[in-house]
């Protein structure tokens, strides 16, 4: 019905999709995929502490 190369793979990782059937390559290509999400999550929680941390100094008396 459907030749290998024909099988879509999803582009993105989704919490709790099936990973049965990934190789081991694209397993290692799901991690690097979410160390970088992580990454880009914590700049941007560091970057919200700061401006509330700048925010909060303004309006101390």
């Amino acid at each position: 019905m459907f030749e290998d190369d024909q099988v879509k793979r999803p582009k993105g990782h989704e919490v709790g999709m099936p990973i049965d059937t990934m190789s081991v390559e694209e397993l290692n290509d799901r991690i690097a995929l979410l160390k970088q999400e992580i990454a880009r999550l914590e700049q941007a929680i560091s970057a919200r502490e700061k401006t509330r941390s700048e925010a909060d100094s303004l309006f101390k008396l």
